[in-house]
């Protein structure tokens, strides 16, 4: 492993995390959204994460140099959740109640996007300890050289 790509790895970690986090705070701002520009209630979205180029084992095993090495995350999708359903309450006088009065309001449940903001947050802070841990590393191994 070079001397950068734990950095990179890291970094690769903290962006994904930082970008599932605003996806989360889009979910939480549009809770009440009945109405999109398509006419439907918001969809609650979800990120899902994988692994940027992994060397194969089939690679590593022919090839004595070679090793097991991993660069990181990325953001491989953003998908609407279409498993939940759509929260339905009574209120006929909302301009979006449909003839039997009832509102569809998004899929997204609050106690749910607070548990996901809090793992985002600390695999974040994770990444970001990582990064520090291998700051020191790297200024131990200059500091070696210098004496």
């Amino acid at each position: 492993m070079g001397l950068f790509q734990s950095f990179d790895i890291s970094a690769s970690g903290m962006t994904a995390e930082r970008f599932r986090t605003d996806i989360i705070a889009d979910n939480i701002a549009n809770v009440n959204t009945t109405r999109t520009d398509d006419g439907t209630p918001y969809r609650r979205k979800i990120v899902t994460f994988e692994q940027k180029r992994l060397t194969p084992f089939s690679d590593i095993l022919q090839s004595h140099r070679s090793q097991f090495r991993g660069d990181g995350v990325k953001v491989s999708s953003v998908k609407e959740d279409t498993a939940s359903d759509f929260i339905m309450e009574y209120d006929p006088s909302h301009p979006d109640a449909d003839e039997n009065g009832y509102v569809s309001y998004p899929n997204v449940n609050i106690v749910t996007e607070m548990t996901n903001l809090i793992d985002a947050s600390r695999a974040y802070e994770a990444n970001a300890t990582a990064f520090e841990a291998s700051k020191a590393i790297a200024s131990a191994g200059i500091g070696i050289g210098q004496n």
